[in-house]
């Protein structure tokens, strides 16, 4: 069975009304909560007309960028007792798992490109803090990102959404001596030759550098459950988002996860219902282990130690 609007989404169980919402993010938090926060960064779907009136491609072209409805997965995370920040507006307008300095020369305008002096291979790609290329559509912008365009971008979504996480983590930390973000993500399946190919979900910790074992340990145990194919920091080790916020010698845990989306999108990119409904909780049962597991003062270092 496949979803076809929104609004059909009611009997899988809706986020509730955000305590914060601006224009670009949201975020909830429980009645009664454990030190976990889930981050949800590339599942909006607003498009400011600004950027529709900037865009050289149509709507459906940037929408490729999203990971489609993977927000929905995050649907029972409240009731379990976690924290999410989500970005309303879509990852065309800036991709807040980038580094504000990720971007290649060649896609900003030449005033800029000072500031843009070591593109790695996905910048290089066009999958820097603004996305500017895809594989098979070319450039999506009109003109390349001058300075005010960017700093709109920035303020607008990518500086309020690491803002809010960076809240939310402090809060977290200062109650129970940690804080545990997962930021959520999907991905397309990993094509064959490329490491980590097979896996349905990759956990990422940068290679032990953002994560606890003991909580990385914990996810890739609960993924394997699922009963699908799991790999660690294989293709995807995690990006901006756990590099920056995940420190642990600080209190700070983090890790990324990646979901296949054929595990709840149909053929056309559209929810299926039991797969939103499976994996939805899947991550509600995750959170409120983590909470039970590591709320007290057992389980993760605390920050002081």
């Amino acid at each position: 069975m496949t979803l076809d609007s929104p609004g059909e989404f009611c009997h899988l169980g809706r986020m509730p009304q955000p305590i914060f919402q601006s224009a670009a993010i949201a975020v909830n938090r429980p009645a009664a909560s454990g030190p976990v926060l889930v981050s949800v960064p590339h599942a909006g779907r607003l498009y400011p007309p600004e950027v529709l009136a900037a865009a050289r491609v149509d709507r459906a072209m940037l929408e490729r960028l999203e990971d489609g409805w993977c927000d929905l997965l995050a649907a029972g995370v409240t009731a379990a007792g976690g924290t999410v920040v989500q970005a309303l507006w879509a990852r065309a307008v800036a991709d807040c798992n980038r580094g504000e300095g990720q971007m290649a020369p060649g896609e900003v305008a030449v005033t800029l490109r000072p500031q843009f002096s070591a593109p790695g291979r996905k910048e290089r790609a066009g999958l820097g803090v603004v996305p500017t290329r895809l594989a098979d559509c070319g450039t999506l912008w009109k003109r390349p990102m001058d300075a005010a365009g960017l700093r709109w971008r920035l303020d607008s979504l990518h500086r309020p959404y690491h803002a809010a996480l960076a809240a939310e983590q402090a809060a977290l930390r200062a109650r129970f001596g940690h804080a545990i973000l997962i930021d959520l993500h999907s991905m397309p399946p990993i094509p064959s030759g490329q490491p980590g190919h097979g896996a349905r979900i990759v956990i990422g910790d940068r290679f032990g550098a953002t994560a606890d074992p003991a909580l990385v340990d914990l996810v890739v145990d609960a993924a394997a459950g699922l009963g699908e194919p799991v790999t660690r920091n294989q293709p995807y080790a995690g990006g901006h988002i756990i590099r920056t916020h995940g420190c642990p010698a600080d209190g700070r845990h983090a890790v990324q996860i990646e979901i296949d989306r054929r595990l709840y999108l149909d053929g056309m990119g559209r929810p299926d219902a039991a797969g939103v409904a499976r994996l939805s909780r899947w991550l509600a049962e995750l959170v409120a282990a983590a909470n039970s597991l590591f709320s007290g003062d057992e389980g993760l270092p605390q920050a002081a130690e």
